[in-house]
């Protein structure tokens, strides 16, 4: 297999810069921990969770949720990434499973909350993992339990000619550019975030197979659970066709 598109390729690369090229902003953060805590809470009546987090990272989102009162429990495909939680105030006391997410695979359940944010459920390269992990996560959630997911809204005019180049940022004496190919029949984008400074060249892959928001609902609906909520962000922003990215949230069926 190419090691590109190995579960934990990108996190292994990129854990020793993760945060400090997408630093956790306090509103912004805050904004995501208390929608998910409400989420966790409204599943069981009384308190809050267990929420289950797919990808977890490097913890930037399960550590201020579990500040909040809703015990977490991690799964993630990279070591290092886990590493980098550990290291952090409050991060051994999260339990964190090594491996693909897609499985849904951790201790701790049934959860009232599973979530996946930052675009990571496109991580999973195809349709049918995508399908398998929505199906895990239903049955990993308890009765009125929720799935929430954050993504972005598919825009292939981003890609003329099926590629895409950016100067992401430009920091002292170091540029970070990202080049991606677009595939649109199997709606897979292969990109490189280029960082070049005066030691060099680094090469960050990033692989993603993105789907449409009615796709990941039909998705929900055969893994037994249907859409509540669509939002354009975590503070509550109306979702329009305009929208450039979705915080969806769907609830399993009474058994």
């Amino acid at each position: 297999m190419d090691d590109t598109l190995r579960p934990e390729s990108y996190g292994e690369r990129v854990a020793d810069v993760y945060d400090d090229w997408f630093p956790a902003r306090g509103a912004q953060v805050a904004a995501v921990a208390a929608f998910l805590h409400a989420r966790a809470g409204a599943a069981v009546g009384e308190g809050s969770g267990p929420a289950l987090e797919l990808g977890i990272g490097t913890g930037r989102v399960a550590l201020p949720l579990a500040a909040l009162g809703t015990p977490v429990v991690g799964i993630d495909a990279s070591p290092r990434m886990l590493a980098r939680l550990r290291d952090k105030p409050g991060g051994a006391d999260i339990p964190v499973a090594v491996g693909d997410f897609a499985g849904v695979d951790a201790p701790g359940g049934p959860f009232a909350l599973v979530y996946v944010v930052f675009n990571t459920f496109f991580a999973l390269l195809d349709q049918e993992s995508q399908v398998r992990c929505l199906a895990n996560a239903a049955r990993a959630l308890r009765p009125g339990g929720h799935l929430v997911m954050e993504a972005f809204v598919p825009d292939p005019a981003r890609y003329p000619n099926g590629q895409h180049v950016v100067a992401e940022e430009m920091t002292g004496e170091e540029t970070r550019l990202i080049a991606a190919t677009h595939d649109p029949l199997t709606q897979r984008i292969r990109a490189r975030r280029l960082v070049l400074g005066p030691t060099g060249v680094r090469t960050f892959p990033v692989e993603l197979r993105y789907a449409w928001p009615s796709e990941l609902d039909l998705m929900a609906r055969l893994a037994g659970l249907d859409l509540t909520e669509r939002w354009a962000g975590w503070s509550g922003e109306p979702f329009t066709a305009s929208s450039g990215a979705h915080v969806s949230v769907w609830r399993t069926r009474p058994s």
